[in-house]
């Protein structure tokens, strides 16, 4: 089974990260733990936030896990 291509697209201008595994949009992250439940909803399980923050399947557009802009 090939990998699951999870990308966190940059961050929108009314806060959050629109989240997408392959092409299918999941949702809007707010947050790394907010991330990381997604991508538990998703079937990507047993994930902590350190995980997620460091997974070479994540593509990280617009600034790294550590780019969490507050909304506006």
């Amino acid at each position: 089974m090939p990998e699951r291509r999870v990308i966190v697209d940059p961050p929108a201008e009314v806060g959050g990260r629109r989240i997408r595994i392959d092409d299918e949009i999941l949702g809007t992250a707010y947050s790394l733990h907010d991330l990381t439940v997604l991508l538990e909803g998703a079937g990507l399980e047993g994930l902590d936030e350190i995980d997620v923050a460091d997974s070479p399947l994540i593509e990280w557009h617009g600034g790294g896990p550590e780019v969490w802009p507050a909304v506006q």
